[in-house]
Parts: structure tokens; sequence; C-alpha cells
């Protein structure tokens, strides 16, 4: 089985600061939001036994505090989507070429500076690719960011036709997909309780 788990909240998250590559660190209610998640997987009974994850800090700690005993490894694809000129960005108040890009995500191109969308789908995919056969049999975590994350879905689901650029994904937020004869299955969202873990396992 493969997880996906954005990571938890941090000071920029807090005060609604366009974050991407900059590295911040969990804040206590992310961390809060780590711990919680990793005794959702207690009990539910997944063990992870392997995780990849972005080399910022959050996404660090998130998969630290998820698994601690699993092996860890670094990969770059999972990094946030880079901003450019707009990280840090007050996003109450952002930029007139930001709010058309935020309100059609499907049609509207990434303002110049910012990673393009397709890029991002681009390097999950193919990292999705290149784990498909160790994900199954085996319990897969992937500690990442929310844009990153969404062009993972995007990758996973692509009947969604861009609908997951526009879906809200929090602080913590896990998506499961099942491996099978090297195929993923459609991801299914998991963070609302142990309903719908079930659903999942």
């Amino acid at each position: 089985m493969l997880y996906i788990i954005r990571h938890g909240k941090t000071e920029m998250n807090a005060k609604m600061l366009m974050q991407g590559r900059s590295d911040h660190p969990l804040n206590e209610a992310g961390i809060a939001q780590a711990e919680e998640a990793a005794e959702r997987f207690a009990e539910m009974g997944v063990k992870i036994d392997k995780v990849y994850t972005s080399p910022l800090k959050r996404a660090l700690q998130t998969a630290e505090k998820i698994a601690p005993d699993a092996e860890l490894v670094v990969d770059r694809r999972l990094i946030e989507m880079d901003y450019g000129p707009y990280e840090g960005m007050d996003l109450r108040n952002p930029a007139p070429e930001v709010i058309s890009f935020f309100m059609d995500f499907v049609n509207v191109p990434a303002p110049e500076g910012m990673e393009p969308l397709p890029k991002i789908v681009e390097r999950l995919g193919d990292f999705l690719r290149d784990i498909v056969n160790e994900a199954e049999g085996k319990n897969i975590l992937i500690s990442t960011h929310a844009i990153a994350m969404k062009g993972a879905l995007e990758y996973l689901t692509p009947q969604s036709k861009g609908s997951y650029w526009a879906k809200n994904i929090g602080n913590c937020d896990i998506y499961a997909s099942e491996v099978k004869n090297g195929t993923y299955s459609v991801p299914v969202c998991i963070e609302d309780g142990k309903d719908r873990w079930e659903g999942a396992q």
C-alpha cells in the first residue's frame, strides 16, 4: 500500500504565507498533527516499511514522527512547488496574476517564475514509476507538500483532469493507493476517521 501525507503545520502555514521551498520546521500544532497521524496508523495496525520524503525539514519531521524505525530516503522530486518570486507572499492579499491562476488552475498557466503544474505532475509521476514495484506488498509512506501531493494525485488519477489542483489538502491529510500487478489504484482520502481508513486497507 502506498500512503501519501502532507506535512504538519508550520508558522508559515499559520500566517498564511506561501511557503514553497523555504525550509521551516513544524510548529507545536504541526508536531501534534504528525503525532496524531502516527496514532492513526498504529490504530489501524499499519506498520510503515519504508519512507520517502522531501528534503525540507517539515516533511522530514513529519516522516520521523510517523515512522521513526522505518528506512528513510530523501528524494528531491518530492519537494514543494517552486514559487519563485512569489515565495513568502501573503495569501490573504495575493498578486493579481496569482489570483487568476488560483481561480482556474487548469486553463491559466502559473505566473512567470513559478514552476508549471505539468512539471510537478511529471516529476512526481517519474518518482511514482520508480517505486511502483517496491510499493507492491509493502507499506510505503511518502511525506511531501500540498502542491507536490496534488501533482502525485493528478498522476495517479488521470481522469481527474486537473480537479485536484483546486482541492484543499490540509496539514497531515493522507491518501492511500493499493498497488497490484505494477499498477496503482485510484487514491482514497483516509484522513477523516476509522471508517474511511478501513475502506482503504
